[in-house]
């Protein structure tokens, strides 16, 4: 019964999609570090990013489950179900965010005194779809904190090579809750919600999407060089291209069947490939 109710408390939040940002996250705490920090830090930057992302995810879930229960695609989700109870999604929200709140204290002092900057991303999102098109970008804000945090937690500052792969996860996850956001479409319109899709169409939305990995792209390109990088990194970051290319190629205003596996299965592999990729690279090659 216990791991029952784990099981679906994980699958509520979509534990499995923590893939998106730790990865860039642990690339930024490592290059902060010039290796690996203290188990101490390693691990309270761990805890904070769980808190962060299972917090805001299941926040969305319980601002959201009105919306979800109208939409034909979210309505077998748990609350509109019943499998979860909201009072149990709220008491997630709270543990969540004071784990957050805990790892914040434990790291350093700025990371506690920027924590009401993230709290207000994660809880503001899951209410831009109500008045803003450009939701997807403040999700990708959101998610972009969590390797400027990363730094912040080794280092006590600020550091530049952060906030350019913050400002590659923004654009990242932004382009690809694009492309997630076609499905909804109809949806949305006729409810009112905004979206980039909804504002400027299908087909200029995944051209916007396009822009968007384009630029993360060349970003870390741009990180190749500042880090002085070496041939591993190079590596990953074409196969990353790659399957960005295929992400767009499978998806188009006409047929929107493979929106799934473009905006959630490829760019969790690209993660991985991200990390795996520099992390190699920098222990066995710069």
């Amino acid at each position: 019964m216990v791991f029952k109710k784990i099981k679906q408390y994980a699958d509520l939040v979509m534990f499995s999609h923590t893939l998106f940002s730790m990865p860039f996250a642990m690339v930024s705490m490592l290059w902060a570090a010039n290796g690996l920090p203290k188990m101490r830090v390693f691990f309270w930057i761990i805890i904070a990013l769980i808190g962060a992302r299972t917090g805001a995810n299941a926040l969305n879930r319980l601002v959201d489950k009105d919306i979800d229960a109208k939409n034909p695609r979210t309505a077998g989700r748990h609350l509109p179900l019943g499998i979860v109870k909201s009072s149990e999604v709220l008491l997630i929200v709270v543990f969540s965010f004071a784990l957050l709140v805990l790892a914040a204290y434990e790291l350093n002092p700025l990371c506690l005194k920027l924590l009401p900057v993230a709290l207000f991303l994660f809880i503001i999102y899951s209410y831009t779809k109500r008045f803003t098109w450009a939701c997807h970008i403040i999700l990708g804000i959101a998610c972009g904190g969590a390797p400027v945090g990363a730094w912040i937690a080794v280092t006590g500052k600020i550091g530049w090579p952060s906030l350019v792969l913050g400002a590659v996860v923004t654009l990242w996850v932004a382009g690809f809750d694009i492309i997630y956001g076609t499905q909804d479409y109809d949806f949305d319109k006729n409810n009112g919600l905004f979206s980039i899709p909804v504002k400027f169409g299908i087909k200029n939305a995944l051209l916007i999407s396009t822009f968007f990995h384009v630029i993360a792209l060349l970003l870390l390109l741009y990180l190749y060089f500042y880090m002085k990088m070496g041939w591993l990194y190079l590596i990953g970051l074409i196969i990353i291209g790659y399957l960005l290319y295929k992400e767009h190629s499978i998806v188009k205003p006409d047929n929107l069947k493979h929106v799934t596996i473009a905006s959630y299965d490829i760019n969790q592999i690209v993660s991985v490939l991200f990390f795996v990729f520099t992390t190699l690279d920098l222990f066995l090659v710069r």
